[in-house]
């Protein structure tokens, strides 16, 4: 049997990488999404398991412990992970399958899937993140800060990625990001 194609997609926080998952999941209904873990609270509209798997620091220090992340970081001042069994059994059995991770955590995922390729999300401009970081709600003042400098660094990190989407336009990033699954993969619609 083939191995799956992981589909590592990362973005500077603000930049729509999330909206752009969600809007192409229906368009790939058998592409399974790997539900990460975190230590932050959950946003507004935000389901356990269905987003993210909230866990405290203790329940995510025991998972780093028993090595059962295919990476974790620190980012933004909370933790993120990626569990591993899931990711392994979907590559083993053909499926394709959608990691919505940081830089930092799709560096390590690159070394260590083959079958991984990389799609980062990105913007027009610095004004473009900042104005949609601050239209979401969700982010004190602080943490805007932090995410917008940490942006350009991300930015750069996207190098290392085989496929860039500017997100300028919902309707045209979304066909761009259908486009490259239906060439990495057998991810039919």
């Amino acid at each position: 049997m083939a191995r799956g194609t992981l589909f590592v997609i990362s973005a500077p926080s603000g930049a729509g990488k999330s909206t752009l998952i969600e809007e192409i999941r229906p368009l790939f209904p058998d592409m399974l999404y790997s539900v990460s873990c975190t230590t932050r609270a959950p946003r507004e509209n935000e389901q356990e398991g269905v987003h993210y798997y909230f866990l405290d620091g203790r329940r995510f220090d025991a998972l780093v412990k028993a090595e059962a992340f295919l990476e974790w970081k620190e980012v933004h001042g909370n933790r993120y992970g990626t569990p591993a069994p899931p990711v392994k059994s979907a590559l083993a059995s053909g499926r394709c399958m959608v990691l919505d991770i940081d830089v930092q955590g799709a560096l390590q995922v690159f070394e260590k899937i083959d079958e991984s390729v990389g799609i980062f999300i990105t913007v027009p401009s610095m004004d473009v993140l900042e104005q949609r970081l601050r239209q979401r709600g969700s982010d004190s003042e602080e943490s805007i800060r932090t995410r917008l400098e940490n942006a350009p660094r991300e930015m750069e990190l996207g190098a290392a990625y085989e496929y860039r989407i500017v997100n300028d336009s919902l309707e045209k990033a979304v066909a761009e990001l259908a486009a490259v699954i239906e060439k990495e993969s057998r991810c039919g619609r």
